[in-house]
């Protein structure tokens, strides 16, 4: 019996401007972290095509993509399972400058402990091991790796998900700060559409292997043209006990990548479907400057 293929992603097609956040939301399962990986290199991609500053590095060997990839990080969604158990904070910091050789070895640690500070971390904790720290200290030592070797581009992989809501305030603020003082282009990967709110410039949403609609944040948040957004945005608690609105209750679960519906992924769940949508798939289209939407709604 063979195996049945499931393409994670398919037919994705995005840019990310030059120190632009660009915010990937979508339920677990719809392909998110496939994509930053494929985009990383991490992952192949069986079609299509990756460029990195206006280059091609779809098919790059090993050694050619060595002076890319030290522009380029990726902050983990666990803190503790990305970490090596055996090694120093110091020892796993300085690893990436070690791999790429952009600083001397005997000016490595005075690197670290800059580094650490920034993140908000101190000197002398570069001797302990990650067992030592919290959920919120581990994750920054993680931002301390990725940023230790000056990369461009970093994709943050739900990199708060696994943190204490108190804690999750504290990592986004810290990301924030230092995307805007190191002009870091970044892609952060989430399925919590509050915290997409705070610090993405815009926001692509993604439902089983597809960019359903891309937009600038404020252009989202106010006027949602795909059905899949409205209802994310639907969800999203108010802090208000007083204050009640109606959550759009989609019907049914996320289909299965083995064997995604014909036409739109969506229509099984969209309160509007219509004859054409299980038939045709929609295209994402500009329906208004800068807003795309894959949907018949706005064909």
């Amino acid at each position: 019996m063979g195996k049945e293929a499931v393409r994670a992603v398919d037919d994705v097609s995005f840019f990310i401007k030059q120190k632009e956040v660009l915010g990937l939301v979508g339920e677990s399962g719809c392909g998110k972290t496939t994509c930053g990986k494929v985009i990383l290199k991490i992952l192949d991609p069986t079609e299509g095509s990756i460029y990195f500053g206006g280059r091609e590095i779809t098919h790059l060997k090993k050694k050619e993509m060595m002076p890319i990839r030290r522009r380029m990080m990726i902050i983990y969604q666990d803190p503790f399972g990305s970490l090596d158990p055996r090694m120093t904070v110091k020892s796993a910091i300085a690893e990436p400058l070690a791999v790429h050789r952009t600083v001397p070895k005997k000016e490595r640690d005075e690197k670290v402990i800059e580094i650490m500070e920034k993140v908000g971390l101190t000197a002398d904790q570069r001797f302990r091991y990650p067992h030592e720290f919290s959920g919120g200290q581990r994750q920054r030592i993680g931002i301390a790796r990725a940023l230790a070797i000056n990369p461009e581009f970093i994709v943050a992989d739900e990199s708060v998900s696994a943190l204490d809501v108190s804690i999750q305030a504290q990592i986004i603020n810290l990301l924030q700060d230092l995307q805007e003082e190191f002009g870091i282009t970044l892609l952060f990967i989430a399925h919590d559409l509050s915290i997409i709110k705070h610090i993405s410039d815009r926001v692509a949403v993604m439902y089983l292997g597809k960019i359903v609609e891309m937009a600038p944040k404020k252009i989202l948040f106010d006027d949602p043209k795909h059905p899949y957004t409205e209802a994310l945005l639907s969800a999203i608690p108010i802090p208000n006990p007083r204050r009640r609105k109606k959550g759009e209750i989609l019907m049914g679960d996320v289909p299965s990548p083995v064997n995604p519906p014909s036409g739109c992924r969506f229509h099984p769940r969209c309160p509007y479907k219509m004859d054409i949508c299980d038939k045709e798939v929609p295209e994402l289209k500009e329906n208004k400057p800068g807003q795309f939407v894959a949907c018949f709604l706005h064909a």
